[in-house]
């Protein structure tokens, strides 16, 4: 057996191992690509049918009939905006994505035993590295990324969210006092970079900052939005609460705006907890502050 059919090898047998190879994904009724479609729209938020082609790879009159028998069931809505149709998860659709993500993480959790699980995803990334040399790295801070951190926020979020400088400002203060503590060994700042030392370019942020001893705080998660749809905000988020975990904290908190669908479904898939919800002014816009936590 060479190298290319032991590759095959244990291709078919994570997808035994995983359940891929039957007709319905975890007993849901849903084909695998049903569900990734699923997985998608709730991970990107309103989105078009050709962003969702692109992300996906998929022939644009495939995920057309696949999205028809979605709305049929209810589970993905549309709605229209200009001349444009954005698609976004329906109540239901979330409801059965929430179940369909604990069903996953917890057939995952009975198949690996817990003491070989960071050793499995490292060598995952591994395996992706391979695969991909061009693939996303995520790195520590360096001199020069803070400058772009706090204009990436204030370019995006104006631009999305309608948000006035005074965001901008935040963020500036945030990176500063960072900074200024140079407490690497409780905090730290992550840049998702691609293309390598020659021609790098940043595509996303994370940072993991001291709240108290016990408490850790999740601060300035924002990915590109070239990058989303890769899987670069789940990876950006374990990397985070993997370093606060080690850090010794005991619990990790955040702060939000309901307004963004997106990191708050990537939150809630990874076991968040929404604490409050409190309708409020900010930035030149009427908001929703939230409020999360998750023990560690």
């Amino acid at each position: 057996m060479d190298a290319i059919d032991q590759i095959r090898d244990f291709n078919r047998f994570y997808t035994r191992a995983l359940g891929l190879t039957g007709r319905s994904y975890l007993q849901s009724g849903r084909s695998l690509a049903e569900v990734r479609l699923i997985h998608e729209i709730g991970a990107l938020g309103p989105v078009t049918a050709r962003q969702l082609a692109q992300a996906l790879g998929l022939d644009e009159a495939q995920l057309s009939r696949m999205l028809a028998r979605l709305q049929r069931s209810g589970v993905v809505e549309r709605q229209a905006a200009g001349r444009q149709a954005f698609l976004r998860l329906a109540p239901a659709g979330r409801t059965l994505l929430e179940g369909l993500s604990a069903q996953s993480r917890a057939a995952l959790a009975a198949l690996i035993p817990a003491e070989r699980r960071v050793a499995l995803a490292e060598a995952l990334a591994g395996v992706r590295q391979l695969m991909a040399p061009g693939a996303v790295a995520i790195r520590s801070l360096q001199p020069g990324d803070a400058g772009w951190i706090i204009s990436q926020h204030g370019a995006l979020y104006a631009r999305e969210q309608g948000y006035d400088q005074g965001f901008e400002a935040l963020v500036a203060r945030i990176m500063a006092d960072q900074l200024d503590r140079g407490d690497t060994v409780h905090e730290h700042t992550w840049i998702a970079e691609v293309g390598g030392p020659e021609a790098p370019q940043r595509l996303g942020t994370i940072s993991c900052m001291r709240e108290d001893d016990q408490t850790a705080r999740l601060r300035l998660f924002l990915i590109l939005p070239q990058a989303r749809g890769l899987g670069l905000g789940q990876r950006l988020h374990d990397t985070c609460v993997g370093f606060a975990r080690q850090a010794g904290y005991r619990r990790m908190v955040l702060w939000t705006h309901q307004g963004l669908e997106a990191a708050c479904a990537l939150y809630a898939r990874n076991g968040w907890r929404l604490v409050q919800s409190v309708p409020g002014k900010a930035y030149g816009q009427d908001v929703v502050d939230q409020d999360w936590e998750i023990t560690l």
